[in-house]
């Protein structure tokens, strides 16, 4: 369940896999639908027609870290229902892929790929994005999963050997 840390494209990356009990169309819907997205996303995600180009805006009702802005830009960069779904964000590039089960297997498999901008922040965002997949979980599942495991999250991806040094929220 852990995200592994990894260089693609010459940038530093994070990628995560997680095996859902839940249709590809009911996670697709958990990843692309502004309505959906706020039970789990780390900010509210405004998109007008979502599609390949579309620019999307990202409010953080409460930015964690101090200086940081409350709103961000990005824009989709690929959008093939309901396989893949790929944005920036900020100077990161987030990727996620949907792909059915096969034979027995239930539900789909979730595939997140993020691509960093800094190496120093890899442990910080992963500790984040292993949260936020925890509550998208959770809310699938009709159940509530708190923030508070972030930093245990964040002391094992560092003790995993993921890049360190990036501002933290509350220090």
């Amino acid at each position: 369940m852990f995200g592994a840390y990894e260089t693609i494209e010459n940038r530093p990356a994070l990628r995560f896999e997680r095996r859902l009990s839940h249709p590809v169309e009911a996670v697709w819907r958990a990843i692309t639908d502004p309505g959906e997205l706020e039970h789990w996303f780390p900010s509210k995600v405004e998109v007008g027609e979502l599609r390949a180009g579309a620019e999307m805006t990202f409010t953080f009702e409460s930015m964690p870290l101090e200086g940081a802005p409350t709103t961000m830009t990005g824009r989709v960069t690929e959008f093939d229902p309901p396989r893949r779904f790929s944005f920036s964000w900020g100077g990161d590039h987030l990727r996620f892929e949907l792909e059915p089960g096969r034979g027995s297997e239930e539900g789909c498999l979730l595939r997140l790929t993020v691509l960093l901008d800094q190496h120093e922040k890899a442990a910080r965002d992963a500790a984040g994005w292993h949260v936020c997949l925890d509550r998208l979980e959770g809310s699938m599942a009709g159940r509530e999963t708190a923030n508070e495991d972030w930093r245990a999250r964040y002391e094992e991806y560092q003790r995993r050997g993921l890049p360190a040094g990036a501002p933290i929220p509350g220090d």
